[in-house]
């Protein structure tokens, strides 16, 4: 157990137990029940896609079934014509982690019908998951998790070893002090992350600080995630992989042509995912019809092709925004793009709607799953199994909108407008599983108030 200088941070590493932390929702989680009727259920991992009911109850998926008997006290929701799926899981979502110090594109991708995001900020330091476990302490509405940058965790003092040992929850505080940082709050929540991400474009890493970040991955079971623009970055990086776990972030970029020719480079990149140890994901926004932002990147028709051949081919099976809406950040893609990229793909006969739905539910969560060598992500997310945490989003298949977005059983969207009241939904998400409350927003130094 990490000491800080203020006590123990009781409800983050304190509940780590065998690399799986302490799932207290159901402790925090004490609502009546809510039922969802008529509504098509498709949950890819259950194999699901017919007209279900489904009960919800202390932050639980209690019962799926065709009816279910309402009872007095019940909210009940007619999802009559609506799609009923697992909570969408936004695992490289931008959370105002660069330029933008407000909360409004959090709230914003709640609206867009995202129930966890994973922010890779090119700018985080061990400081990011004590930020943003202190915005989640004082009330936000999403699950959420960081990814660390590269450069911030090499430039330490701490050896391989020690590295190692820090994001597995073992490092001692001394150490810790000597060798990281001298801010015990950062020190005991830096292990609170799902991975490391290669920022290529913002710096160029050494043939020996990749394979350190190599190691330090594999062994710790966190998650390589490469900034995928330059074709040539991400052939360098899967050649020293040596047979290690590595995930191309946002490929379609190597198809914008901002490196080589825009068709040749999204070739290259596509030649390197093998479906076992290199993964791979595409921005929605790039999917649809306009093929990018109109503040960014684009992709030619003729990458386009490619990334819709490579989604068809099964290829590459997750999908993510890299962004949202009202943003300062804008250049790759946007959350509200996330729905519609979904449901087109599925009209276009890209993909069927369970292998669709699956690209930003079921499959996010097994990849992070078996890297992180944690069931509780499939047990927990990504589908609407019995025991499941509800979290769940509910679409207007015509307006291509999130008609509910409902987070660890609390309903925090509705109709693409926030509920402000059910703002302390969301929990905070690390490789060894979810806490509501870390402990760290009701220290001093972010306290708000007493």
């Amino acid at each position: 157990m990490y000491e800080t200088s203020v006590g123990y941070l009781s409800d983050a590493l304190a509940t780590v137990s065998n690399g799986t932390m302490k799932d207290t929702i159901g402790e925090v989680c004490q609502s009546g029940r809510i039922i969802l009727k008529a509504g098509r259920v498709v949950d890819p991992k259950n194999k699901v896609d017919s007209v279900k009911d489904i009960s919800i109850a202390n932050g639980l998926v209690m019962e799926i079934a065709d009816s279910i008997k309402e009872e007095a006290g019940d909210i009940v929701i007619n999802c009559e014509g609506l799609l009923v799926v697992p909570g969408l899981i936004d695992m490289h979502l931008h959370l105002g982690d660069l330029f933008e110090v407000s909360t409004n594109p959090i709230f914003c991708a709640v609206e867009d019908g995202v129930t966890l995001g994973l922010s890779p900020g090119a700018g985080n330091t061990f400081m990011a998951p004590s930020l943003l476990g202190a915005e989640i302490d004082h009330g936000l509405p999403i699950n959420l998790g960081v990814y660390l940058g590269a450069a911030n965790v090499l430039g330490t003092m701490l050896s391989t070893e020690e590295l190692i040992k820090m994001f597995k929850g073992e490092l001692d505080a001394e150490t810790a002090s000597k060798k990281m940082t001298r801010n015990g709050i950062t020190n005991t929540t830096a292990a609170l992350t799902v991975g490391i991400k290669d920022h290529m474009g913002h710096f160029i890493m050494s043939d020996e600080n990749i394979d350190r970040v190599f190691e330090i991955t594999s062994k710790a079971n966190l998650i390589y995630m490469s900034h995928t623009q330059d074709p040539a970055h991400a052939e360098r990086l899967v050649g020293l992989s040596k047979g290690r776990r590595l995930h191309l972030a946002h490929a379609t970029a190597a198809g914008c042509g901002t490196h080589t020719d825009a068709a040749e480079g999204m070739r290259r990149v596509l030649d390197l995912v093998n479906g076992e140890n290199i993964s791979a994901e595409f921005v929605t926004t790039m999917l649809r019809q306009g093929r990018g932002s109109r503040e960014g990147l684009q992709l030619p028709k003729a990458s386009q092709q490619l990334a819709y051949d490579a989604l068809e081919n099964k290829k590459v099976k997750i999908l993510i925004s890299d962004g949202q809406n009202e943003a300062t950040m804008k250049g790759f893609g946007d959350t509200r793009d996330n729905i519609p990229a979904i449901l087109e793909l599925a009209e276009m006969g890209v993909w069927s709607l369970s292998d669709s739905v699956a690209s930003m539910t079921a499959n996010p969560v097994k990849l992070i799953g078996e890297t992180t060598n944690n069931s509780w992500w499939t047990e927990k997310l990504g589908h609407l199994g019995v025991g499941a945490l509800a979290n769940i989003t509910v679409i207007d298949p015509d307006d291509k909108l999130a008609t509910y977005t409902i987070v660890n059983g609390e309903i925090v969207s509705f109709e693409n407008r926030i509920v402000r009241r059910s703002q302390g939904a969301g929990g905070w998400i690390s490789k060894f599983g979810m806490v509501r409350k870390t402990g760290v927003g009701d220290l001093a130094m972010f306290s708000y108030h007493k």
